[in-house]
């Protein structure tokens, strides 16, 4: 059964659940999901409401012309989805394998709510695995010389597949803050529980520093590097007798796991960003 997803951020004042839920009853909605969060620090109200498309009053085009209504009273900011529209997810991967992997099975066998037409890469390494999923593969060669020139093509490829957005799956190639403002949905899975061992090699730096647990965190990306509001964070314990290929090896699961949550959290509109930071209405 098809839902609508309200995701709503608006200054915090006394009444506002009242006023939104009634807004939904008033049309005859059946509510399945309420979260609401109130930042008192900001004085920022967040909402996300969840009810079923059959039975609601407004026809389904006229919805989200509503909602907008709604929010400018309440002096907020809006977004509004159906359960039934599949986002159209690239994948962007190197030579690592494991998060490509993950995420082309958990679609394979109806785990993640998402298409993935596409599949861009600028090494060879994997492309048997895309073609065993029937997903189309691009290999796009890049360096610094040539970097512009391909964020470019690679802005086009993205038009033509309608893509709506894209997961960083161990890249390990950071993007320019020109692509990111043109095309600013962008998840990315980095390697460590953040914000401790940012940038490249963090289980190396972990190993040297005897910590005594790791991470992986799916952020989403900003022009400032593994900067991103954090959407999911997991991490494993390690011991003394670990090496650096130990920790690599437990950190390929925790990347799995982080990426694949919050892949899922966005997708079924579970997260909000504000201030830099999310909520994660679990």
């Amino acid at each position: 059964m098809t839902t609508v997803i309200l995701q709503l951020i608006c200054p915090d004042r006394p009444g506002l659940v009242s006023e939104i839920s009634g807004w939904i009853a008033s049309n005859h909605g059946n509510i399945r999901h309420a979260d609401h969060h109130t930042d008192g620090e900001a004085s920022v109200f967040l909402s996300r409401l969840e009810w079923d498309l059959e039975g609601f009053k407004l026809p389904r085009e006229l919805i989200e012309q509503e909602v907008y209504k709604l929010a400018n009273r309440l002096e907020g900011k809006a977004h509004l989805h159906f359960s039934d529209h599949f986002s159209r997810v690239a994948i962007f991967v190197g030579k690592q394998s494991h998060c490509l992997l993950d995420l082309l099975w958990r679609v394979n066998n109806n785990e993640m709510e998402m298409e993935v037409p596409l599949v861009i890469s600028n090494h060879m390494d994997l492309k048997k695995i895309c073609d065993s999923f029937n997903v189309d593969y691009k290999y796009i060669p890049v360096d610094e010389e040539n970097k512009s020139f391909v964020e470019k093509k690679i802005l086009k490829i993205l038009l033509d597949y309608k893509i709506d957005l894209i997961v960083l799956a161990k890249y390990m190639q950071i993007l320019s803050s020109e692509f990111i403002q043109l095309f600013p949905n962008i998840i990315n899975i980095h390697h460590s529980f953040l914000p401790a061992f940012k940038g490249a090699k963090p289980y190396h730096r972990a190993w040297k520093r005897g910590v005594k647990l790791i991470g992986a965190t799916a952020h989403y990306v900003t022009d400032k590097l593994d900067d991103g509001p954090i959407i999911d964070q997991t991490i494993v314990h390690v011991s003394h007798r670990d090496e650096v290929n130990d920790l690599i090896r437990k950190g390929r699961d925790t990347e799995r796991l982080a990426l694949a949550r919050a892949l899922r959290f966005h997708l079924r509109r579970q997260v909000m960003v504000y201030r830099g930071k999310t909520a994660v209405f679990e």
